[in-house]
């Protein structure tokens, strides 16, 4: 499975961003979906995710009400809407599946994009 995020850039702080992620899964509908992210010297985080099953929605604390994970599969894509951006945001993003996922951890997601660069200034 190849996974490629996009959608990146620089915003100010309240501004939005929606991020994107294209997958090359022939049965994409039977992966659940994560973003993570890591900031520069912190370790990678988990920031939102959606299951494959009944597409269910997790997000971490800090993000919930600003940020909606959403999944397309008849595009294969999954999409992270990013609204009041704050500069803690700032991290590169990372896109990560899991076939049959029912958890979102770092090593449990057997499946990574490249990351796209998000940038939130003050």
């Amino acid at each position: 499975v190849q996974l490629q995020a996009s959608g990146g850039g620089l915003v100010q702080a309240g501004g939005s961003l929606r991020l994107s992620c294209a997958a090359s899964a022939r049965t994409f509908s039977t992966y659940s979906m994560a973003w993570f992210r890591q900031a520069p010297g912190k370790e990678r985080e988990f920031v939102a995710g959606i299951k494959w099953n009944d597409g269910s929605t997790y997000y971490t604390a800090s993000v919930k009400g600003r940020f909606t994970i959403s999944r397309d599969n008849a595009k294969k894509m999954v999409y992270l809407q990013m609204n009041s951006l704050k500069p803690e945001d700032t991290a590169v993003y990372y896109c990560a599946a899991d076939l049959y996922g029912s958890i979102f951890t770092g090593d449990g997601m057997h499946y990574w994009g490249k990351g796209t660069q998000v940038t939130v200034s003050s």
